[in-house]
């Protein structure tokens, strides 16, 4: 493979988001046509018996022409998941003396929506 084909392949910008054993990278690429793409990648460690440890990756690739109606759905569905059960985790694997509680009293819908519209207001102007 020539370097100039490898180039290609690099990274243009990158981002990334460290969550627990999940790693999220935001990589920009380029195309054959030199216009750029949005590559999401979640990474997750998993140990084997033996004690070592492998990765499994999951990959979204995301065009320019996309943008916009992935931004708006992701927008949507984060509202929500925050409208009907609030930001706080509820899941028994992360909170070993978990007890449920109704998340609605605790969290109006102006407040979380408002939360949600500043964690979703993503802009790939950047990118």
């Amino acid at each position: 493979m020539s370097d100039q084909a490898t180039m290609k392949n690099d990274d243009i910008f990158s981002k990334v988001i460290r969550a627990g054993r999940r790693t999220y990278f935001f990589d920009v690429r380029s195309t054959k046509a030199d216009d750029y793409y949005l590559t999401i990648t979640e990474s997750k460690k998993f140990t084997n018996d033996d004690g070592s440890f492998f990765y499994r990756k999951h990959k979204i690739y995301l065009y320019k022409e996309d943008f916009e109606s992935f931004q708006d759905a992701l927008k949507e569905t984060s509202n929500f998941i925050i409208n009907e059960k609030g930001e706080e985790v509820i899941s028994e694997r992360h909170q070993k003396d978990f007890q449920k509680t109704d998340t609605k009293e605790s969290h109006t819908e102006k407040e979380s929506s408002d939360k949600v519209a500043a964690f979703t207001d993503l802009s790939f102007d950047d990118i």
